[in-house]
């Protein structure tokens, strides 16, 4: 007789998991994940994800219908249809806050204010996520720049679900521990009755930005003018090497010569010098 334990272990997981869960779980399923999220994507799955995937994608699978990874995935393979968007969302980490990793927009201010003779700056956030980055950029840019500057942000993201919260602009007040007394009088709203405990961006912030869904590594990016300043912070930790490259060379096609792109903590481009100059900590200048 075949030993069960070892056979459930073969197939992906420990025994107990394989009791508790919803869906059957097997590593082929999960290599199949990998692989269509890296096609549409870019993003490389390593392999300690599996609690992960399962978890996220067991919801598509409830609200779709499906009694299984196999046949969710099947289906989902069988169409180009909306539930790719809600595939590509389910995979996709969204962790952000207003002014993090404070150092850039030091840096992006005094950018700003060196160039002030600029008749218009044009910036692209690349991982909008829920509207924090870009609402940052922007107070900066006011901050920098004076009142109404002319400035255009385009924030971009794959995940159209978080899109939809950064376009409403609406946040709860808690979330805001970066924010200081002034930026809060200058650049909020303050929720009463009903909305107690919330706060919404100001509308002359909010008409600065332009939200798109922009995929970085299968999409015709729709940009007609090129950009003086890009963030793309925290993206390119979940593409392989060669799919950096590709998108580090699609990101100097669209910027200005000289150009700054703000990148995250954890990533390191010096082997792409005949794109970008490191100019300070995670920034660099387009060459």
């Amino acid at each position: 007789m075949i030993d069960s334990v070892a056979l459930m272990t073969a197939r992906g997981g420990h025994p107990s998991d394989m009791q508790s869960r919803e869906f059957s779980w097997v590593d082929a399923d999960f290599d199949r994940v990998q692989k269509l999220i890296y096609q549409r994507a870019g993003i490389s799955l390593h392999n300690g994800k599996h609690a992960m995937v399962y978890s996220r994608l067991s919801r598509r699978l409830r609200e779709t219908g499906h009694k299984s990874f196999n046949e969710y995935l099947a289906w989902l393979e069988s169409s180009d249809g909306p539930e790719w968007q809600e595939f590509i969302n389910a995979l996709t980490t969204n962790l952000t806050s207003f002014f993090r990793e404070n150092h850039h927009f030091d840096i992006f201010r005094k950018h700003l204010t060196l160039n002030k003779q600029r008749s218009k700056w044009r910036v692209w956030c690349c991982a909008a996520s829920t509207g924090e980055e870009p609402y940052s950029i922007l107070m900066t840019a006011v901050e920098a720049l004076g009142p109404h500057p002319s400035v255009s942000l385009i924030g971009s993201d794959i995940d159209s679900k978080v899109l939809s919260t950064a376009a409403r602009g609406v946040y709860r007040i808690e979330n805001l521990k970066n924010i200081t007394d002034s930026q809060f009088r200058e650049f909020f709203l303050r929720g009463k009755g009903a909305n107690a405990g919330m706060v919404r961006i100001k509308p002359e912030l909010q008409k600065m930005v332009e939200f798109k869904i922009v995929n970085l590594v299968r999409d015709s990016w729709p940009f007609q003018e090129l950009f003086d300043v890009v963030f793309c912070r925290n993206v390119m930790i979940y593409f392989d090497a060669p799919t950096q490259r590709r998108v580090l060379e699609r990101i100097h096609q669209v910027m200005t010569p000289g150009g700054l792109l703000f990148v995250g903590h954890a990533e390191n481009f010096s082997e792409s010098r005949d794109l970008f100059v490191l100019k300070g900590k995670t920034v660099y200048e387009r060459t």
